[in-house]
């Protein structure tokens, strides 16, 4: 007890902003705190949201401590959340106060929901009765109670019958618990008849999830193997065990096909959670998620930080996608801080797709993890014949991207009346435009990006900081009009040559940035399924996880694009990427056909994907990375100074890498300009680390920082543990 002063005791919050460690705030009398309470404390002149946490609390004069404002009527984050809150922190060298912001993204949640007002009928009856009145009553029998609107609605009247009824004392006003979000789901609703080799791959995920012990299970099935009817009976499996459940997915337009297929088989919708979630839907959510009433959550990778009552799985579909891998603020990859949280809550997590990582096959052949094959299509449908056409014999007209052999085959597609698709992951009309005259390129004036022309907007968009403008009639350089040209393509460029071969078929562009969003996506992605286009043109969005039944051709533009790149994993993404878009044929076992318009027929990645050999691809994959000491044989960490000015940048970047401390098993790479050295009006450099798989990258990387310069004027410094874009 403090002598002489209100309150009783202190405690550590850990508020959300860039704090390295909890600060002391004073608990007044009569409040009741424990680790994970959510309150309410002052914090310079704002009031902000924190979380109680655990440690000891610092000695500081008890005059100077200010109080706990308000204890949130709230369930405690538990210990288990609290341990990875603290463990990303540590792993990612973030802030923890960063790392629990993500944890508090809907304060409006903190409070109980308030409960509605409702109906409920009386004994007494009304003075005269119409068609309309009997029918409200009839509906009202059994004693449950309603809100106005949903009783108007389900008998089929208009509120004022309801209204009538109630100032009769026919009603009585009642108040009811807030709805849940979802209903909840029944894991022996529509229970299905699995192939023996999803049989046997469901009966092992079944066991994990019966032992209510950490395991990883990687579940490996060539596209259209039904790797989601296995994976959903380890969540009916955890559902018959009272646990709660959260499947990640890599892209919000595939959660609407989820959900429906996810309602087929347990009678009801999962909730979602996702960036195009309205805010008082996340609020409902968070609030359900936290008592437990919600029991599974489909979601985005920000779902891995919402506060399970009784998680006791995770489901990772897609594991290999890059879109799991967050570059703002905290820097981490939702896939393996998923295999984390499921460690440290002593639950199992299952690793689905048609194309793992590198990462995840070597921890699968090294024991780590368990790995589940399905070899087979279902329902032993084929998969798609794959050729490449060699662009150097074969090559386009003039002007055009198209080569004879693939334009010959989707004009026999269309005759059958079955459905081409034709990837080319560039948006936008044309990657770059320029004078004719004088050789002007259009650049972004705040990064070291050509613009990309967008035609159907009749705009000019950078792809890195959203910077856009009308694309001009004349050169701003020379003057001269319409001599601007647009070079290379992008699927909107694509799209104006198919009409041009095939103006009567009914065709449609999917890309993440045209017009309407999400809502859009989603239409057309039904309307795609349900047979309403002929020719699809798509960036890889349509390379994730979708089934189109009528689809029999799928063409890939340009093969090789993915490998002109110096990442590392550039080989791994292409070969994922073409086996997936290529995956989205014959998937209902009409016989279908791929092909990969390269200029590289004999590279190893094409080579792999038309003999269907992946094995061959990953064996050789593998060796490389580990001759070379790449991850997941060694480990990189990049970090990325930036600044307003080049040299406030390059000057910070030199003083970090002459700051780094000599070790054996870990060295440092630059400081070199990144390949985008501005973004955003930023001036950027880039450090690579690289090191051994047991080297302590982080203390490493710790002590650079601590003894190099002090951060000054605009001068930022990101640390990205095992970095996935190295742009």
């Amino acid at each position: 007890m403090i002598e002489d002063s209100p309150f009783v005791a202190a405690a550590p919050v850990l508020v959300p902003m860039p704090a390295e460690r909890p600060y002391t705030y004073a608990v007044p009398a009569g409040m009741r705190v424990v680790p994970g309470s959510i309150v309410r404390v002052p914090l310079g002149p704002r009031q902000v949201a924190g979380i109680v946490w655990d440690g000891v609390v610092e000695k500081v004069d008890a005059k100077k401590l200010r109080p706990i404002e308000q204890v949130f009527d709230c369930p405690p984050i538990d210990r288990a959340m609290r341990r990875f809150v603290d463990w990303v922190a540590q792993y990612t060298l973030s802030p923890p106060g960063m790392v629990a912001r993500m944890l508090l993204r809907a304060p409006e949640a903190f409070d109980p929901e308030p409960w509605i007002e409702g109906l409920q009928r009386t004994f007494a009856r009304p003075d005269r009765m119409t068609e309309a009145r009997t029918r409200v009553l009839e509906t009202a029998e059994g004693g449950l109670a309603w809100t106005r609107s949903g009783l108007a609605h389900a008998a089929g009247v208009s509120s004022t019958v309801v209204d009538g009824l109630r100032a009769q004392g026919v009603f009585q006003t009642v108040m009811i618990p807030p709805r849940p979000v979802v209903a909840a789901p029944d894991p022996g609703y529509a229970v299905p008849s699995l192939m023996p080799d999803q049989s046997d791959a469901a009966e092992t995920l079944r066991a994990n999830v019966a032992t209510g012990t950490f395991g990883v299970t990687l579940l490996d099935g060539v596209t259209g193997s039904g790797k989601t009817e296995v994976y959903f009976e380890a969540v009916a499996a955890a559902l018959d065990r009272g646990k709660q459940v959260l499947i990640l997915l890599p892209e919000i337009a595939l959660t609407h096909a989820f959900l429906e297929r996810f309602q087929e088989r347990f009678g009801a919708k999962p909730a979602e959670w996702h960036s195009d979630l309205p805010p008082r839907m996340r609020e409902k959510v968070w609030r359900q998620v936290a008592e437990g009433g919600v029991r599974v959550v489909a979601g985005a990778r920000s779902a891995l930080f919402l506060p399970f009552r009784e998680l006791g799985l995770i489901v990772v579909d897609e594991e290999h996608d890059p879109a799991y891998k967050q570059e703002d603020r905290v820097f981490y990859n939702a896939r393996d801080m998923a295999v984390v949280r499921g460690h440290i809550g002593g639950f199992p997590v299952v690793l689905a797709s048609a194309t793992p990582s590198v990462e995840s096959r070597v921890n699968a052949s090294q024991g780590r993890y368990s790995r589940a094959v399905l070899s087979a299509r279902f329902a032993e449908a084929a998969l798609p014949d794959l050729k490449t056409v060699d662009m150097r014999r074969a090559p386009p007209a003039r002007g055009g991207f198209l080569s004879p052999v693939l334009l010959g085959h989707m004009r026999q597609t269309l005759e059958r009346k079955e459905q081409s698709l034709l990837f080319l992951n560039r948006r936008g009309y044309a990657p770059l435009t320029l004078c004719r005259v004088c050789g002007h390129r259009f650049g972004c004036p705040v990064c070291s990006a050509w613009l990309v022309e967008h035609r159907f907007r009749g705009q000019l968009v950078c792809h890195h900081c959203g910077h856009n403008e009308r694309r001009p009639e004349a050169c701003p350089e020379c003057g001269t009009l319409d001599h601007l040209v647009a070079c290379g393509p992008g699927v909107e460029r694509i799209a104006e040559e198919v009409v041009a071969h095939f103006p009567d078929a009914r065709t449609i562009v999917l890309s993440s940035d045209l017009m309407g969003g999400v809502r859009r996506l989603r239409l057309e992605l039904e309307a795609i399924a349900n047979g309403e286009a002929d020719i699809v043109i798509g960036t890889q969005l349509v390379a994730k996880g979708h089934n189109f039944p009528n689809m029999t051709l799928v063409g890939v533009v340009d093969a090789d694009l993915g490998l002109a790149n110096g990442d590392p994993r550039a080989a791994e993404r292409t070969f994922q990427l073409l086996s997936q878009v290529t995956g989205r044929a014959g998937r209902t076992g009409k016989k279908s056909l791929g092909l990969l318009q390269t200029f590289q027929p004999d590279h190893p990645v094409m080579r792999a994907i038309v003999s269907g050999d992946a094995e061959a691809f990953y064996e050789r994959e593998i060796a490389e990375r580990e001759r070379a000491g790449l991850p997941p044989f060694g480990r990189l960490a990049g970090v990325i100074v930036s600044a307003v000015t080049r040299a406030e940048a390059e000057a910070h970047a030199r003083g970090l890498r002459r700051a780094a401390p000599q070790a054996t098993d870990l060295f440092v790479l630059g400081p070199a300009e990144a390949p985008l050295s501005l973004i955003g009006g930023r001036h950027r450099f880039r450090l690579l680390i690289q090191g051994e798989r047991r080297a302590d990258m982080q203390g490493f990387i710790r002590t650079m920082l601590a003894e190099g310069p002090r951060i000054r004027g605009s001068v930022r410094v990101q640390v990205d543990i095992d970095p996935q874009s190295f742009l």
